[in-house]
């Protein structure tokens, strides 16, 4: 099918997922487990209505199509017609917008300064720039990139919202992740192992990514890291315990089914971690292991497509 609807779907159908539970305790849906698209629940959507996190990730890919590559300014205007206007939402209506990107991109509306819109500080460090990675990953990809070009895009990518060192590196990390996935023939476990071994040694040659590296402890060692009880695992909006969920969704399971059902079923903050696997999991095992039952109601399917065709025959 193409690297681009693997992974494009794969984080929009892992958003609409978990859309109807977010903010739902692991305890509640423990009783009522997700097995397959629901509708209205917290947001009162129909099945298949996908969230900010989609949202931002579209808007992203539509600006790489439109000026064939990066240009982070054009990228924020994208993000202000999704806040401003619901333009790259299933409705018409932006919804579920977190503080930092909402504060972003009302700054970028006042300087229309990309390098300065972002929030550097410690306590900003939630998963919104790591949710809408995926096209700018692919796009690094594709264009066959050094790690210093692509990283260094990666990381102005994440600032543009999120411009901690912390939230950069998580979005860093995904690209290693991604990378590996695309280049490799692998278990699942073993190519992800191998991304984040490479992340681990490019952001060694720096000492402030040195000292930050500490964070990610817990995903230096993937093979210990799986036999992690899920009661150890959090599923919050923190970056860490994002990227921690979403990766011990992957190296527990066996499909991508079981992957999104597993990050899902996390609770709290369900459609970004299903999301963020979901991108991964699509990479590894393809659009045609999505259900298609989970992707018949995909709201703007048919337009999401579009997109993905596109981005494939342009790079």
């Amino acid at each position: 099918m193409g690297i681009w609807k693997d992974g494009i779907f794969g984080v929009v159908t892992g958003d609409a997922l978990g859309c109807p539970v977010e903010f739902r305790e692991r305890e509640e849906l423990a009783v009522s487990p997700v097995s397959g698209m629901r509708g209205h629940g917290t947001f009162d959507q129909p099945a298949g209505t996908w969230t900010d996190d989609s949202s931002m990730t579209l808007a992203t890919l539509d600006s790489i199509l439109t000026v064939e590559g990066i240009d982070l300014k054009d990228i924020m205007r994208d993000f202000m017609g999704w806040y401003y206007e619901g333009s790259y939402t299933p409705f018409g209506t932006a919804f579920d917008i977190g503080g930092t990107c909402s504060n972003a991109i009302t700054q970028f509306a006042r300087t229309r300064d990309p390098k300065t819109c972002g929030d550097t500080t410690e306590d900003c460090n939630g998963n919104g720039s790591l949710m809408r990675i995926m096209p700018a990953c692919l796009y690094c990809y594709s264009k066959k990139m050094y790690d210093d070009e692509a990283v260094k895009i990666i990381h102005d990518v994440s600032a543009l919202t999120h411009a901690h060192l912390r939230s950069k590196m998580a979005c860093g990390i995904y690209y290693f992740c991604v990378k590996a996935i695309l280049d490799e023939d692998k278990d699942l476990i073993d190519e992800l192992q191998d991304g984040i071994d490479n992340a681990v040694a490019y952001y060694k040659q720096d000492l402030d990514s040195t000292v930050e590296l500490a964070s990610f402890a817990r995903l230096t060692n993937l093979y210990s890291f799986r036999n992690v009880p899920s009661n150890e695992i959090k599923s919050s909006g923190y970056v860490i315990d994002t990227i921690e969920a979403s990766i011990w969704s992957l190296i527990t399971t066996t499909t991508l089914k079981q992957a999104l059902l597993k990050a899902v079923n996390l609770g709290e903050d369900t459609d970004t971690v299903a999301a963020i696997a979901g991108g991964l999991a699509g990479l590894y095992y393809g659009y045609g292991d999505i259900p298609s039952a989970w992707l018949s109601v995909i709201q703007r399917r048919e337009w999401i497509e579009g997109l993905c065709d596109e981005a494939e025959k342009e790079f």
